[in-house]
């Protein structure tokens, strides 16, 4: 499968490399009540060790006992994390140690984007993300393969359209020399 992009009254408002579920898109205002960082879930645990959730001070994870994730889930979810504060720093040095070269952002207007073209406008801030919370987040991981389906809740600013959006969204990841890389389906 390829990346899909929302596109809202012709506006492209996120540019993400997910598979779109059909609960689609749904405006919200405001903070969504019960959210919270992943580091006030409490205690991780030994195994966290490895895992600085705190160092992506715009991401937040709730909707998920972390400490019940294997080493491989808890890995992936990381990676995400990392992918997802990387967004909001409009850091595109660390997105492309995040992101396959061959990805492909398709938006729903059928306009695709390449990576370099996608991080051209997050390097512009054409697409300016400010925060992003992963909520409910399902992990699994098969070998050199992973997924994380979940709702990203999205504080955004794409092409002049300010708003805060849920979106249910599924990212596929490949183990690639030691490393999470995220990949088209």
């Amino acid at each position: 499968m390829r990346a899909v992009i929302i596109i809202i009254l012709g506006i492209i408002l996120l540019a993400h490399p997910w598979n779109m579920k059909s609960d689609g898109l749904e405006h919200i205002s405001g903070e969504r009540e019960g959210q919270m960082k992943e580091s006030d879930a409490g205690t991780m645990g030994e195994k966290m060790s490895g895992y600085d959730f705190d160092s992506f001070p715009n991401v937040t994870i709730s909707g998920i006992d972390i400490s019940s994730l294997s080493e491989d889930e808890l890995s992936v979810l990381h990676a995400q994390a990392g992918y997802c504060q990387a967004m909001t720093d409009a850091d595109t040095d660390a997105m492309r140690n995040l992101v396959s070269e061959d990805m492909v952002y398709t938006h729903m207007s059928g306009m695709k984007q390449s990576r370099e073209e996608y991080f051209a406008d997050v390097e512009s801030g054409r697409l300016r993300y400010y925060t992003i919370g992963i909520e409910d987040p399902v992990i699994s991981v098969d070998g050199d393969k992973g997924m994380i389906t979940y709702t990203y809740v999205l504080n955004a600013d794409a092409y002049g359209a300010r708003g805060t959006y849920r979106i249910k969204g599924t990212h596929h990841y490949d183990l690639r020399d030691g490393r999470w890389i995220l990949v088209s389906r």
